[in-house]
C-alpha cells in the first residue's frame, strides 16, 4: 500500500507528459537521446553490403554464393502454371432453362400452321418464311411438302416434342467440345428453380449432335414414315432445335478468380548461411530466381522498412527510462544521464554494426556468428548498471539486445539471450562488494552465458559445426565485459561524476582524506555515523534500495561539522556547552550549516552528485524545535523558516532511508532504559512523526518499506544497548588482594580502573562519556562509544544535539 500523501498516478497521457517535464531537467539530453535512436534505426536500415555478381540460368558461377539472411523468393512462373492448373480444375457453370424449348415448340407449331393453311409464301418475317431462308429455297421446296403430310406432323406433335421437351428438361448442351473444356466435370445451375448440381463427369453431358442422331435411328424404326418424310424431320429438327444449357462465362470466371487467389505463389526458402551456387556449377533456372532476389536486396542502399520499425520500437523502449511499471515518473533524469546513455547505445551499437561489416568481408557465416555471440552486450550493461537503479539498466538492456540484433541482421533467439546475459552480468555487479569480487564473477558470468547459449542454440537449431566456434565466443564475450568494466567505470567516474559502486567502495576505506578527519577530528559524529551506516546498510536491503550507497551516504552525512565541531554535544565529551552563551538564532544558523558545509565538502572531494544529494536532503525541511521554543520562551517572534533546514526533501528511497537512520539512532540517546520493547516504540514513533511533517511526500517508500525499516532499524539498536552482566563483588575482591606484593602505584591503578576506589575519577560522571569499567556498565547500560549522555538537558541549558530530541525524538545534526 502506498503512501496517502504522495502523488497520485497521472490519469492520462498529457498529465502524464506535464509530470515528466517537471520532474525531469534532461535538457538537450534529451534531444541527444532521440537523435541517437534516429541514427542507429538509420544504421541498422542501411546496407554496406557489396553487390555480388549475377549469374543467369546456363552460366557457369566462378564463386561461391552464400545468403547472408533468411529470405522467401517467388518463383513467377511455378505460380502462374499452379494457378492455371487450378483454374482449369474448377469445373464450368452452365445455366439450365426450359425457356429455349417453349421458342422451339412455338416455332414449330406456327410452321406446321403455316403448311396448313397455305400461306406459307405470304409473311417475309414469319416464322415459315425465316425456315425457308435458313434451309435455302432448294432444300424447302423438297422438305415441306413431307412436313405438310398428316402422319407426319402427327408423329412429330405426338412423339417426338414430348420427347424432346423431357430431353432438354435433363439438360442439352449444343456442343460437347466446348463444355470439355472445364476436364473436371460441370455445374448446372437450374434457373426455374434456383438449384445447383455439380455433374463430375463431363463426358456424360448430352449434346444436340448426338441427341438428334439418336432421334434419327429412332425415326427409322417408324413405319409411318418414308424415306423422304424422315430426312425432312431430321433436316427441320438440325435446324431448330436448340440446346437448354447454357455456357455461363461470367460465373465461371468469377468462380476461377476467387478460387485462384486462394493459391498460394511458390515460395523458394533461403536460409542464413546456405550456399545458393557453388563455385564451378552450372546455374539453374531456380538457382537464378534466388540470386535475383539477393541481388534486388543487396542493391539497395537503405531498407526503409527497418530504420521505421526500429525507431518506433526504440522511442517506446525508452519509455522506460522515465516512467515505473507503476506509472509514476522515477527518480529525476538529468542531462549528464541521457548523455551517458546516448553515448553507450551509441558506441556499443555502432560497434556491433562494424563486427558486422568485419565478418562479412571475411566470407564466412560461422565466423560471422561466431563475432555476434562474442559481442559483449553483458558488460554494457553491467556497467550501466554501476550507476542506474534495476528498472533502467533493464531497459538499457532491452535496447541493446534490440539493436545488435538489427545491426547483426539476426532473429529473437540472439536477443534472448544477450538480454538474459545482460541481466546475469548486472546481478553479478550489483552484488559485488569488492573489485575482487567482480573479478570472479568472470566464473559464474562464462558458465550462466553458456547455459543460456545452450538455450538459444536450441531455439535456433544451430548446426552442430558451429557449435565449437560459438561456445568459444561465449568464453570471449565473458571475458571482455569483465575487461569492460574495469576499464570503462574510471572514465564514467571522471567524465561524467559519478559514483559507481568501485567507487563507493573506494570511499568506505578509512585511507580516505575525509574520512580520516572525520575520525581524528569528530571522532563522536564519525559513530554515530557508523550506526546510521549499518542501520541504513540494513534497512535498503530489506527493502530493495542501493544498500552500499546508503552505507557511504551514512558516513558522509555529517561531515559538515568539521567545521564546527564543538558545537555539536557528541563532540564535547563533557566539556563546557558553547551554546550556552549564544543566543538560540545563532545557535540555529551554526547547525543548519552543517548541511551546507558537508555539501561543500563532498563536492571539493568528489564524492559524486548522489553522495551529495543526499546530504543536501538528509533532514529535508524538518525544523529545529528545542532552539525554536527556545526562542519563544525567551520572548522573541522567530519566523519557522528561520529555523528550519533549506531542504529539499528526501527525493529517493536511499536519501529518505538515511533521514530515519539518523532521527532514530540519535533520538535513541535519550532512552534511560533501551529494552527492545522501548527501541521498537520509539524507533516508530520516529517514524510516524517525519512522516506526518511530510518530509516523505517526494520519495518513494511505502508503508511496507516503513514497516521492514522499522523491523531492521530495531534489530540495530538492540544489538547497541544490549544488557551485560556486571562482575560479582567477590571478584573484584580478589583481583584487589592479587594486587598484594605489587609496587603500590600499580595496586592503585587497577583500582582505579575497577572502580573499586571511591575517589577515582568515573569517566561517566558529569562529562557525559561512557565507562569502560564493567561494573558501572551494568548499572546503566549504553553503548561502547566515546560519547553518551548527549541529550542530557540538565548539564546546559540549549544542547545543541537535544533540539531535535523535541522534534519528534530526532537530533538536530
Amino acid at each position: 500500500m502506498t503512501m496517502q500523501k504522495k502523488t497520485a498516478r497521472p490519469s492520462s497521457v498529457l498529465a502524464l507528459a506535464r509530470t515528466l517535464k517537471i520532474r525531469h531537467h534532461c535538457g538537450w539530453g534529451l534531444g541527444a537521446l532521440i537523435g541517437t535512436l534516429l541514427l542507429l534505426s538509420l544504421l541498422a536500415g542501411a546496407n554496406f553490403e557489396a553487390v555480388q555478381r549475377f549469374y543467369v540460368a546456363g552460366q557457369v558461377a566462378e564463386n561461391d554464393v552464400i545468403a547472408d539472411r533468411d529470405i522467401l523468393v517467388e518463383d513467377t512462373q511455378a505460380t502462374k502454371a499452379r494457378r492455371k492448373q487450378v483454374l482449369l480444375l474448377q469445373p464450368p457453370v452452365y445455366d439450365l432453362s426450359l425457356e429455349p424449348y417453349t421458342l422451339f415448340q412455338g416455332r414449330i407449331l406456327e410452321t406446321l400452321r403455316g403448311l396448313n393453311s397455305g400461306d406459307h409464301k405470304s409473311g417475309p418475317d414469319g416464322p415459315l418464311q425465316r425456315l425457308i431462308e435458313e434451309l435455302t429455297p432448294a432444300v424447302a421446296d423438297e422438305v415441306l411438302p413431307e412436313l405438310a403430310l398428316r402422319e407426319v406432323q402427327a408423329y412429330l406433335l405426338k412423339k417426338l416434342l414430348p420427347q424432346i421437351r423431357e430431353r432438354m428438361a435433363e439438360g442439352l448442351v449444343g456442343d460437347i467440345r466446348s463444355a470439355r473444356v472445364g476436364r473436371s466435370g460441370a455445374i448446372i445451375r437450374n434457373l426455374d428453380n434456383n438449384t445447383e448440381i455439380l455433374r463430375p463427369d463431363i463426358n456424360a453431358l448430352p449434346d444436340v449432335q448426338s441427341f438428334l442422331a439418336e432421334i434419327s435411328s429412332q425415326i427409322r424404326q417408324a413405319p409411318s414414315l418414308n424415306p423422304q418424310s424422315r430426312r425432312a424431320i431430321n433436316i427441320l429438327l438440325s435446324a431448330t432445335m436448340p440446346a437448354s444449357l447454357t455456357l455461363n462465362r461470367e460465373a465461371t470466371q468469377k468462380r476461377g478468380a476467387a478460387v485462384v487467389a486462394t493459391v498460394e505463389p511458390v515460395y523458394y526458402q533461403i536460409q542464413k548461411g546456405e550456399l545458393v551456387v557453388r563455385k564451378g556449377e552450372r546455374v539453374s533456372r531456380e538457382q537464378q530466381i534466388k540470386l535475383q532476389t539477393l541481388y534486388k536486396s543487396a542493391a539497395d542502399p537503405m531498407r526503409w522498412t527497418t530504420a521505421g520499425g526500429a525507431f518506433l520500437c526504440s522511442l517506446l523502449l525508452s519509455i522506460g527510462f522515465f516512467v515505473a511499471p507503476s506509472g509514476k515518473p522515477g527518480t529525476p533524469l538529468r542531462c549528464k544521464d541521457m548523455l551517458l546513455i546516448s553515448l553507450v547505445l551509441l558506441l556499443f551499437c555502432a560497434g556491433a554494426k562494424g563486427v558486422d561489416l568485419l565478418g562479412l568481408r571475411m566470407d564466412s557465416i560461422s565466423l560471422l556468428n561466431a563475432f555476434a555471440v562474442g559481442f559483449p552486450v553483458a558488460g554494457a550493461v553491467g556497467l550501466v548498471a554501476m550507476v542506474f537503479a534495476a528498472r533502467r539498466y533493464c531497459t538499457m538492456g532491452l535496447l541493446l539486445s534490440f539493436f545488435c540484433m538489427l545491426m547483426f541482421r539476426a532473429d529473437f533467439p540472439f536477443f534472448i539471450y544477450h538480454f538474459l546475459a545482460g541481466m546475469l552480468a548486472t546481478w553479478l555487479v550489483t552484488s559485488a562488494q569488492s573489485r575482487q569480487d567482480v573479478v570472479w564473477s568472470v566464473i559464474p558470468l562464462a558458465v550462466g552465458q553458456a547455459l543460456l547459449w545452450c538455450a538459444t542454440a536450441l531455439l535456433a537449431q544451430t548446426e552442430a559445426g558451429e557449435l565449437p566456434a560459438q561456445l568459444a565466443a561465449v568464453a570471449v564475450n565473458s571475458l571482455l565485459s569483465l575487461i569492460l568494466l574495469f576499464a570503462v567505470s574510471p572514465v564514467l567516474e571522471l567524465a561524467f561524476g559519478y559514483s559507481t559502486r568501485f567507487r563507493l567502495m573506494e570511499l568506505m576505506s578509512l585511507e580516505q582524506p575525509l574520512m580520516q578527519a572525520l575520525m581524528v577530528t569528530i571522532p563522536g559524529t564519525y559513530h554515530h555515523s557508523l550506526v546510521v551506516a549499518n542501520m541504513v546498510e540494513a534497512g535498503a536491503k530489506a527493502i530493495g534500495a542501493n544498500s552500499l550507497l546508503c552505507k557511504v551516504a551514512a558516513l558522509y552525512h555529517d561531515v559538515g561539522k568539521l567545521s564546527y565541531p564543538e558545537y555539536f554535544i557528541e563532540n564535547q565529551f563533557g566539556g563546557p556547552n558553547k551554546h550556552d552563551k549564544l543566543a538560540p538564532s545563532m545557535s540555529s544558523l551554526i547547525l543548519l550549516s552543517h548541511v551546507k558545509k558537508g555539501t561543500e565538502l563532498a563536492e571539493r572531494y568528489k564524492l559524486g552528485q548522489e553522495i551529495t544529494d543526499i546530504i543536501r536532503q538528509h533532514h529535508g525541511t524538518r525544523l529545529i524545535r528545542y532552539f525554536y521554543q527556545k526562542a519563544l520562551t525567551l520572548g522573541e517572534k522567530p519566523r519557522e523558516s528561520d529555523y528550519s533546514y533549506p531542504g529539499p526533501r528526501p527525493q529517493t528511497k536511499e536519501a529518505a532511508i538515511l533521514m530515519l537512520a539518523d532521527s532514530v539512532e540519535a533520538s535513541s540517546r535519550t532512552l534511560a532504559d533501551p529494552t527492545p520493547a522501548r527501541i521498537k516504540n520509539h524507533i516508530d514513533a520516529i517514524i510516524k512523526g517525519i512522516f506526518s511533517e511530510g518530509q516523505l511526500d517526494e520519495s518513494e517508500l511505502t508503508f511496507k518499506d516503513l514497516h521492514f525499516l522499522s523491523e531492521n532499524f530495531q534489530r540495530i539498536l538492540t544489538g547497541i544497548f544490549h544488557q551485560r552482566i556486571a562482575y560479582p563483588e567477590a571478584k573484584i575482591k580478589d583481583a584487589a588482594q592479587s594486587g598484594k606484593g605489587r609496587p603500590e602505584g600499580r595496586g592503585a591503578e587497577g583500582k582505579a580502573q575497577a572502580g573499586g576506589k571511591p575517589g577515582a575519577p568515573r569517566a561517566a560522571s558529569g562529562a557525559g562519556q561512557t565507562p569502560h569499567s564493567s561494573a558501572p556498565e551494568a548499572k546503566n547500560p549504553s553503548p561502547p562509544v566515546p560519547v553518551a549522555k548527549e541529550t542530557e538537558p540538565a548539564q546546559s541549558a540549549a544542547p545543541p544535539e537535544t533540539e531535535q530530541a523535541c522534534n519528534a525524538g530526532g537530533r538536530g545534526q
